[in-house]
């Protein structure tokens, strides 16, 4: 699927949704992404695997612009717009939208005045789309995830993001800790009510994609992408070896590398 974009009155094709371009992120002094590269066309579905702490939830805070997350080197694209020094609220005006593993409580904003803000509405279609993702009246008039069960919580996060409507949504964990029931309901309103947008999924298992076909993996150690293909066959041998067939072949790869350079 092709994007037009107006640049200096002449009209431009964007492919890819998102392109990342030799990306290197630190926290403080700490390097968290080194040289990295990812493109994700328009439409498409992409699954990161990875081990706790190889910095796939980095890699998604330094997509939204997370101030923590410093960009030292390397360019970030977002539907033909380079967003390195842009700050969260003007990346998701341009269609970012993210679900977090584990949102943060906000005492003082209530869940239904959150989504009537997003919609620009009335209060009638504030129930009837909390409803369509099985959120009730009680829950809507509670603080923002204040006391949410982690099914409440993911829930949330799904109608948040139905009413911003992004184009690309970034979603860390959406199958973690979350009863099967709930999963199921996450899982078919992601394949039907976005079906036609792009996604950057993180999961560890895997669940999410009994819902949500991927058209790519991508295998993240050690802040770098080691490998990418298809996300059937990449899960199917994760779960089988795990991680440890990734650095034997990252291992050789780098062997190659430098037999040919000698």
């Amino acid at each position: 699927m092709l994007s037009f974009k107006l640049f200096n009155g002449v009209f431009n094709i964007v492919e890819n949704i998102l392109e990342i371009k030799n990306l290197t992120v630190k926290v403080g002094e700490r390097t968290i992404l080194d040289s990295l590269n990812l493109s994700l066309g328009r439409g498409e579905k992409h699954v990161l695997f990875g081990p706790n702490g190889s910095g796939k939830t980095s890699l998604i805070m330094a997509i939204l612009g997370h101030p923590r997350y410093k960009i030292v080197n390397g360019e970030i694209w977002f539907n033909g717009h380079l967003i390195n020094d842009l700050s969260i609220d003007e990346r998701v005006r341009l269609g970012l939208g993210i679900a977090f593993q584990s949102p943060p409580a906000v005492r003082g904003v209530k869940l239904k005045h959150l989504i009537l803000k997003l919609l620009g509405t009335d209060m009638r279609d504030v129930v009837k789309t909390a409803s369509f993702v099985g959120i009730d009246e009680l829950l809507l008039n509670r603080d923002l995830n204040t006391g949410f069960s982690g099914g409440e919580a993911k829930k949330s996060e799904i109608l948040q993001l139905i009413a911003q409507d992004p184009e690309l949504l970034l979603l860390d964990e959406p199958d973690s800790g979350v009863d099967v029931e709930n999963l199921e309901l996450i899982g078919k309103i992601l394949r039907s009510y976005f079906h036609d947008r792009s996604m950057m999924i993180i999961t560890h298992m895997g669940y999410i994609l009994r819902y949500v076909k991927a058209e790519k993996a991508h295998v993240m150690l050690d802040g770098k992408i080691v490998c990418s293909g298809d996300a059937s066959t990449i899960l199917d041998t994760i779960l089988k070896d795990g991680y440890e067939w990734c650095k034997r072949c990252r291992g050789v790869r780098k062997w190659e590398k430098l037999r040919k350079k000698l």
